[in-house]
């Protein structure tokens, strides 16, 4: 009995994207792929997948600082202490996506996607995401702006700022003036 190796699979993907090369041209040909059940698929632009991403983020941002001001307003409204309203607000930056996720998402199309054509499926065989939606939305927003925050804030020294009892410093170039005797 053979076995077949993952590696007998590219043969074919190559003809279906010399196939479709010559009749939907090379671009198209490039992003041909295929799902782990063997049938093809075409990946969608850099830029499609960029702006859905970006639509559903700032409509995510958009549920959570409405929910944020709801949290905080109520809180004030029924009197609990700020430690309590900022709770409820905190937990609202996660429920925000997981609520867009699970209500928009679960077709694989949330808002970005019908405005970009694209759509969210299982790389297994091609499916539905259905009950992910909602976590796939939480992690396709949350991660990216994790990513950002961490950037910016390793951009700007650490996220120290003003008052901080904490800074970043070059030992480097803190050994480099001692060196020549500026203290």
């Amino acid at each position: 009995m053979t076995v077949r190796r993952p590696s007998e699979q590219m043969p074919a993907l190559e003809r279906a994207r010399a196939q479709a090369a010559q009749v939907f041209g090379p671009q198209t040909a490039k992003r041909l792929a295929m799902f782990r059940n063997g049938v093809l698929y075409v990946n969608p632009g850099g830029w499609a997948r960029f702006l859905a991403w970006l639509v559903d983020v700032v409509v995510s941002v958009l549920v959570m600082a409405v929910g944020v001001f709801v949290a905080v307003g109520v809180g004030l409204a029924a009197g609990l202490d700020n430690r309590t309203a900022g709770g409820i607000g905190i937990a609202t930056l996660f429920l925000a996506p997981l609520l867009y996720g699970g209500l928009c998402f679960r077709n694989g199309r949330a808002l970005g996607g019908v405005l970009t054509g694209t759509q969210v499926v299982r790389i297994k065989d091609g499916g539905r995401i259905g009950g992910w939606a909602s976590w796939a939305m939480l992690v396709r927003v949350l991660f990216p702006l994790l990513a950002i925050g961490m950037i910016i804030g390793a951009l700007g020294g650490g996220g120290t700022g003003p008052g901080s009892d904490r800074v970043s410093v070059d030992p480097h170039a803190i050994r480099q003036l001692h060196a020549v005797g500026i203290t």
